[in-house]
C-alpha cells in the first residue's frame, strides 16, 4: 500500500479551499503538499502553540501508520468538489460519481421493503395496527421485540446479541450447509468489520518473542491492513494471480510464510470470498487446499464471507468455508474457523444500518470465554442492524403474504447487478492500455492500467503512486471517484483501482462512457 498516496489527506480539504478560491487548473496538482515527514512537525508545532497536551507526536504511533484507502484523500476531495459544485464553481463535469465505496443505497439501489417494513414496526410499534403491514411483517416485530428487555429496540441486548436472532442465524447456516450450527457460536456484530476487528484483537500476543502475523491477499480489502497496523501485529501478503483470474495458489502460500521465519509468527489466514476488490470466486477444490495449508501451518482461519449472495457468474457457486471444513471430515473439520457475513452487501445493502454475524467454532471453551467478555466491553451490537441481519437469514418463505414482493425485489436486484458486472468489465477491455478479469461475484472490478512513463515521471514528482496520481486526475476532469490499485496492494510495477458496480444501469453507462474519453485523453497527454 503507498504511504505517499495517503499522505495527501494531511492537506487535501486545504487544497480544495485553495483550488476554489484560484480556480486552478484541474490538470496540476501542487507542489506544497505535506509529506509525511514534514506533516507531524508542523501539527506538532501548532499544537505547543495552542497548548495541546495530546500532538502528533504523542498520539498512539499505530494510529499514525494505519491506512484505509477507501475513505481516504480521494474521497475527501471528492466531497470537497461537491460541494463546490453546490456552490456553483465551474467544472468538466455536472456531478461527482462515488464509484470508490460499496454504498448501495447511495447509489441508487431500491431497499427491500420486508426488511424496512420490519424496522418501521420494531421502531414504532403503534403502527402494528396499520392494515398496510402485511401479517408476516407484524408477527416478526412482535418475535423481535419480545427478545428485547421491556420490548423495546432502543434497550440493550446481550453483548452477542439477542438469542431469537442468533438462533435465525444458526438456523440459516444449517440450512445453507447441510450441518449442524451451534446458536451459542453465533456473535451479532455491528457490521462485518466489526466482527472481524473482534476475532483479530484475540491474536495480539508475541509467541516465542515474535510478534503475531496475519496472512491477507493482496490486493486485499484495506480493513484488515489497517486493523493489523492498529493492533500493532504483522501484515503477510500471499499474492493472488491475475493472469489465472486472481486465484489463489498453494505455492504462493507456501512462499508467503516461509518468507516469514524468523522474523515473525502468523497466526490467522484470511481469505476473502468473493473477492474484495477482485471480484474471483473459489472453486470448492481451492477452498479444500487452504484448509489443508491450514491444518497444517497451524493457521486459524478467516474467512471473510459477506459477499455470498453476490455471484453472477454461470459457472461459479459460493461454497461456504463451514460447509467445505465440515465435508472434510477430521482432523480439518476441527479447525479453528470465524466466518463472516453482512447486510450491507448482497442483494439488502443496508450499509448503514450496521448488522452483520461472526460464526466462530472449535475454540477453547476458556478462549471463549475471554472472547465472550472482550466483546462485552462494547455493551451490544446496535439492535436495529440486528434486527436487519434477522431479515436477512430468515426472509420470508413461499405462502407468507411478503414473499413474492420480497422475491421479485431480490431477484431485480441481483440479475441487475449481474448486468452490470458484464457491462464493467466488457467496457474496460475494450478500452486501450486496459485489462480486466471477469467480474465472477462481489460489487467492484479492479482493472489493470498500463501507464505511460511520462505518467509515471510525474507522479514521482507529485510524490504519489503512479495509480494514485492517475485516479486523481479521473477526478479532477470527469467527477468520477475511484480508489488506486496501490490502496489494496498489488505487485510491483503494475498498477491498478478499484471501481464499484453500484451506479444504476444508466449512470454507469454514463460513467464508463466518461472513463472511455478520459483514459483517451490522459494516454495522449502523457506520450
Amino acid at each position: 500500500m503507498s504511504s505517499r498516496y495517503l499522505a495527501l489527506a494531511n492537506r487535501v480539504i486545504t487544497y480544495s479551499v485553495k483550488r476554489a478560491k484560484e480556480k486552478a487548473s484541474p490538470n496540476h496538482l501542487p507542489g506544497w503538499i505535506l509529506n509525511h515527514s514534514q506533516f507531524p512537525r508542523a501539527m506538532a508545532s501548532i499544537s505547543r502553540r495552542e497548548g495541546c497536551l495530546l500532538t502528533l507526536a504523542n498520539l498512539n504511533p499505530n494510529v499514525k501508520v494505519m491506512e484505509f484507502a477507501v475513505c481516504g484523500p480521494l474521497q475527501i476531495r471528492a466531497s470537497a468538489i461537491e460541494k463546490e459544485l453546490e456552490q456553483g464553481a465551474k467544472k468538466p463535469f455536472n456531478e461527482v460519481i462515488k464509484a470508490n465505496i460499496g454504498d448501495c443505497h447511495a447509489m441508487g439501489q431500491t431497499p427491500i421493503t420486508f426488511i424496512r417494513q420490519v424496522l418501521a414496526l420494531v421502531s414504532y410499534p403503534e403502527l402494528m395496527d396499520d392494515p398496510k403491514f402485511p401479517d408476516d411483517v407484524k408477527e416478526r416485530a412482535k418475535l423481535l421485540l419480545a427478545g428485547c428487555r421491556g420490548g423495546s429496540a432502543g434497550s440493550y441486548t446481550d453483548s452477542p446479541g439477542i438469542e431469537i436472532i442468533r438462533r435465525h442465524v444458526a438456523e440459516y447456516i444449517e440450512k445453507r450447509d447441510g450441518y449442524p450450527s451451534d446458536w451459542q457460536d453465533i456473535i451479532l456484530c455491528a457490521g462485518a468489520s466489526d466482527g472481524i476487528k473482534a476475532v483479530l484483537k484475540l491474536l495480539i500476543c508475541e509467541i516465542c518473542g515474535l510478534k503475531p502475523a496475519i496472512m491477507v491477499p493482496i490486493p486485499q480489502y484495506p480493513l484488515y491492513s489497517a486493523t493489523i497496523a492498529e493492533f500493532d501485529m504483522q501484515q503477510v501478503g500471499y499474492y493472488l494471480d491475475e493472469s489465472k483470474g486472481w486465484g489463489l495458489t498453494i505455492e504462493e502460500l507456501k512462499r508467503a510464510i516461509n518468507d516469514t521465519q524468523g522474523k515473525c509468527k502468523p497466526r490467522a489466514l484470511v481469505v476473502i470470498n468473493p473477492g474484495n476488490p477482485t471480484g474471483q470466486v473459489l472453486t470448492k477444490q481451492n477452498i479444500q487446499e487452504i484448509i489443508k495449508f491450514a491444518n497444517e501451518e497451524g493457521l486459524i482461519l478467516l474467512a471473510d464471507e459477506v459477499y455470498q449472495h453476490n455471484v453472477y457468474d454461470k459457472n461459479s457457486e459460493f461454497h461456504s468455508f463451514k460447509k467445505v471444513l465440515m465435508e472434510m471430515g477430521p482432523p480439518y473439520s476441527q479447525t479453528e474457523l470465524a466466518s463472516f457475513m453482512s447486510c450491507s452487501k448482497g442483494y439488502m445493502g443496508e450499509c448503514g444500518l450496521r448488522g452483520g454475524y461472526a460464526e466462530v467454532i472449535n475454540l477453547q471453551s476458556d478462549v471463549k470465554a475471554m472472547y465472550l467478555k472482550s466483546i462485552s466491553a462494547m455493551l451490544c451490537p446496535t439492535v436495529l442492524g440486528q434486527m436487519t441481519m434477522d431479515c436477512v437469514v430468515k426472509p420470508p418463505e413461499p405462502g407468507q403474504p411478503s414473499y413474492d414482493l420480497f422475491i421479485k425485489e431480490k431477484n431485480a436486484v441481483l440479475k441487475s447487478l449481474a448486468e452490470r458486472a458484464e457491462m464493467v468489465a466488457k467496457t474496460f477491455n475494450s478500452i486501450c492500455g486496459m485489462s480486466c478479469n471477469a467480474v465472477q461475484g462481489a460489487m467492484y472490478a479492479f482493472p489493470q492500467i498500463y501507464l505511460p512513463p511520462k505518467a509515471i515521471e510525474i507522479a514521482k514528482q507529485q510524490k504519489l503512486a503512479p495509480d494514485a496520481y492517475y485516479a486523481f486526475q479521473l477526478l479532477e476532469n470527469s467527477g468520477i471517484c475511484i480508489v488506486p490499485g496501490s490502496g489494496f496492494g498489488q505487485k510491483e510495477g503494475t498498477y491498478h483501482f478499484r471501481t464499484t458496480i453500484l451506479p444504476q444501469p444508466e449512470k454507469l453507462k454514463v460513467m464508463l462512457e466518461k472513463f472511455k474519453i478520459f483514459h483517451q485523453e490522459f494516454l495522449k497527454k502523457h506520450q
